[in-house]
């Protein structure tokens, strides 16, 4: 039985090759598009999946209002955490990786994920260790332990414990050597715990929110119950203690500075759907995940019912064999078990294509994401098989039943026609193909315009040709003179890399153009607070970025109180202060009395996606701890010699500045296009799935057309016999299809509007959703439309009418 259905099928395929090959690409581009998506959720979904205590570790995550959400929080906190009953241990750690050079033996191996946490970190992350164990790895801060990598590429074959090596002015012991084979939101390739000292220097300072903590429960569903002592913690220690310094009541303390919310995140979800950038690893995109899951599905959707379409129309031309063997005894339930085998061995063929347009495509899938994906693991060949089986069962089991149900006695005459049961449905599926098809085509000119939008809007800097090289704080903060020496060495390289040819202008500032400042602090003014960016800039920073000054002036070195008590804000402080003269005018800010000589223009800080933030602009020398935060030196080049320019730079930099680490440099205007690079891709990724949707639509109206066309050959025939004109005919064969097309429009309209309006809402900055992206979509549409079905019609016009005429 098998055999015979196996050579029915192949006799078949070579006399349909064209409806064959429509079939199997249609289901491969579907279930490939699926398979993308799984690939990328199993990846997402892996993260700490491995770790037994995901969902009792949770972090403390800092609301502060006015939409300051930190992932990091105040070091106090911790003496009093043994007294919350349901914590049952914590583990403060910095958020961020270092990047350093560690030596052993002369030999200098340059580290980029070294982590710095307390002593019990590996009760919370308990990788695996090889050597050592996780309760002593980092038992003080002597001790270093190093992923299995790092071990080998600093000591090779050689045994890792107990040696010794240096970091950062540091000799550490390494007392363990742990490896990580699984997604892990902290997944450092080094682990030291130095974390101590800082924590010990800001022990009473209940405003520094600068370390992440993390808390491990007795039990996660008194998660809400520990987030009100937290928040009793700060009232008491905190806003009460503040507003009796200000001789106020706490209640107004409130009103006027806002209270602090915690806010434990459980590590079982925080990759995903934490509020803020608590982990060094990052947070996945849970919008994108969720739309490239939604869009995979509706393009499966798609392919399916192109198939089934595909499958309807065809059948007709299997009517006769149908027939034949329905007269040789063959049952209704053996026609359909005969069919739903072809359709196992289809979707077998699409599937396996499927795979190898992923294998081949997952490097150009892997650069879009940004991520390693590669296809294995038994979670995603069980999610194969589910694939594969829901695919059968809806693609297979309508076109089955439907040949079944073809009448004996009419096909063997030659009568193919069919009743008009099950016309409704065929037809449905050519809406909602045309719905889907519409829905693409306008989300993906919706997407288009706002990136453009994003691209051509006014940054309010230019970046063009100037350099932002990274540089590194050799000093400790606790040296002596440690403010003028940091002073002396940056004004030496200064004035060293100025006399460079080619270089135009040196100058720094404790922020990078794309990540914001390093800094936050808030200041009253009236009767509003404004937390502002606190921007510490040199001379000419500003000018240098072409920013402007909508009044007053930028700070000048020829007045000697720019260095002393003078600041600079932007326009979106100068709202929120709502003041109408603002120069010369004295603010207190965090204990300093401030004179404001100069607005600044708006410009956008964390792209042009994100919303301008009040910036509060200063010379470092006003306030003198934020030179300790430059990480970068900003250089101004001349565009004629380029590459020799920046050479000569580097140069110097290895054998002046920085002898250990390699150059490091970036566009600033390359660098920040990176901000927003993810709506591009996400916006070519629009682009490339709207062709692909809109060939599948195709597909399945070439198919649909074929067989209605076919169904009314003998009406055709005597229309032109009685002698109807060709263009009348046209007409008369494409006008359903023109209805199709306006109602699969209209199902679309609201889900397009609807939900390419959560997407702008991303944006600070957006587009207004107009009337000119649906008529362009619903003019692409029926104009494709319009040609595959015409050109059916015309070639059905064309044909011998004595063919169809001759059985009556």
């Amino acid at each position: 039985m098998l055999k015979n259905w196996t050579n029915l099928l192949l006799h078949h395929i070579r006399h349909n090759k064209l409806f064959t090959f429509l079939n199997i690409l249609g289901l491969s581009i579907g279930i490939a598009g699926l398979i993308f998506a799984t690939l990328y959720w199993n990846d997402e979904q892996s993260y700490n999946d491995w770790n037994p205590e995901k969902d009792k570790v949770h972090q403390v995550v800092s609301d502060l209002g006015n939409d300051l959400v930190w992932g990091y929080t105040a070091s106090p906190l911790g003496k009093y955490l043994g007294d919350i009953s349901e914590v049952e241990s914590h583990c403060y750690f910095n958020t961020w990786y270092y990047d350093e050079i560690i030596t052993y033996k002369g030999e200098k191996q340059l580290i980029e994920k070294i982590f710095d946490a307390q002593n019990n970190f590996f009760d919370f992350f308990p990788f695996e260790f090889i050597k050592g164990n996780g309760k002593t790895a980092i038992q003080d801060n002597t001790s270093i332990a190093l992923s299995e990598e790092v071990a080998q590429r600093l000591f090779g074959e050689d045994e890792a414990m107990g040696k010794e090596v240096q970091y950062s002015g540091r000799t550490l012991v390494v007392r363990g050597v742990y490896k990580i084979n699984k997604k892990s939101s902290i997944a450092p390739e080094v682990v030291t715990n130095i974390i101590d000292k800082q924590l010990e220097a800001n022990s009473d300072q209940w405003g520094n929110f600068n370390f992440g903590l993390l808390l491990k429960l007795k039990d996660p569903s008194q998660k809400t119950k520990v987030e009100g002592k937290l928040n009793q913690l700060f009232f008491k220690y905190k806003m009460s203690r503040e507003a009796e310094n200000e001789g106020i009541s706490t209640e107004e303390y409130i009103k006027l500075y806002g209270s602090i919310n915690n806010i434990l995140e459980p590590l079982a979800s925080a990759r995903l759907h934490s509020v803020t950038h608590g982990y060094p690893e990052g947070n996945g995109n849970y919008q994108m995940l969720m739309i490239l899951v939604g869009l995979s599905f509706l393009i499966l959707i798609l392919s399916v019912v192109n198939y089934v379409n595909l499958a309807t129309a065809n059948a007709i031309k299997r009517a006769k064999e149908v027939g034949v063997r329905k007269i040789i005894g063959a049952t209704k339930s053996n026609i359909i078990q005969q069919f739903v085998f072809e359709t196992i061995i289809m979707v077998l063929f699409a599937v396996v294509i499927s795979l190898v347009l992923v294998e081949l495509s997952l490097p150009y899938y892997n650069g879009f994401l940004e991520k390693e994906l590669i296809i294995h693991g038994s979670q995603f060949y069980v999610q194969i098989i589910s694939i594969f089986i829901i695919t059968v069962i809806v693609a297979g089991i309508f076109p089955a039943i439907y040949v079944s149900n073809f009448e004996t006695l009419k096909v063997l005459k030659g009568n193919f026609g069919r009743s008009k049961s099950g016309v409704w449905l065929r037809n449905g599926m050519l809406i909602l193909q045309f719905a889907i098809a519409t829905f693409f085509i306008v989300g993906s000119y919706i997407v288009y315009e706002q990136v453009q939008f994003m691209l051509n809007k006014d940054l309010g800097f230019q970046g063009e040709q100037v350099l932002e090289i990274s540089y590194r704080n050799p000093y400790d903060y606790k040296e002596e003179n440690y403010q003028q020496k940091l002073i002396t060495r940056y004004n030496t390289i200064k004035q060293e890399v100025a006399k460079i040819n080619g270089v135009k202008q040196v100058s720094t500032g404790a922020f990078k153009f794309g990540n914001g400042a390093t800094s936050s602090s808030s200041f009253r003014y009236n009767d509003a607070t404004i937390q502002g960016q606190n921007m510490a800039v040199d001379f000419g920073m500003l000018e240098m970025m072409k920013t402007n000054v909508i009044e007053g002036r930028f700070f000048n070195e020829k007045f000697a109180s720019d260095t002393i008590n003078t600041m600079m804000i932007n326009e979106t402080t100068l709202k929120m202060m709502n003041e109408k003269n603002p120069i010369g005018k004295t603010v207190e800010w965090n204990g300093n009395k401030l004179k404001i000589i100069g607005v600044v223009k708006d410009f956008h800080l964390y792209g042009p996606q994100a919303e301008i933030p009040p910036m509060s602009f200063f010379h470092f020398k006003t306030i003198d701890w934020m030179l300790q935060n430059v990480n970068t030196i900003y250089v101004k080049v001349e565009p004629e010699n380029l590459e020799q320019t920046i050479s000569n730079i580097e140069k110097f930099w290895v054998k002046k500045v920085d002898t250990e680490y390699p150059f490091s440099y970036d566009f600033v205007d390359k660098r920040y296009a990176r901000t927003f690079e993810k709506f591009i891709k996400m916006k070519n990724l629009f682009s490339l799935l709207n062709i692909v949707v809109v060939l599948i639509a195709l597909f399945g109206l070439f198919a649909l057309a074929s067989y209605s066309i076919q169904r009314r050959m003998k009406e055709i025939a005597i229309r032109k016999t009685l002698g109807a004109e060709t263009n009348v005919l046209l007409k008369e064969l494409s006008k359903q299809y023109i209805v199709f097309c306006v109602i699969g429009f209209l199902i679309a309209l609201f889900p397009a509007y609807y939900l390419l309006g959560l997407w702008l809402e991303n944006f600070a900055y957006r587009i207004n959703i107009s009337f000119v992206p649906f008529l362009v979509g619903f003019l692409i549409l029926l104009s494709l439309t319009l040609i595959v079905v015409l050109s059916r019609a015309y070639k059905a016009t064309r044909v011998d009418v004595l063919k169809y005429l001759k059985y009556e």
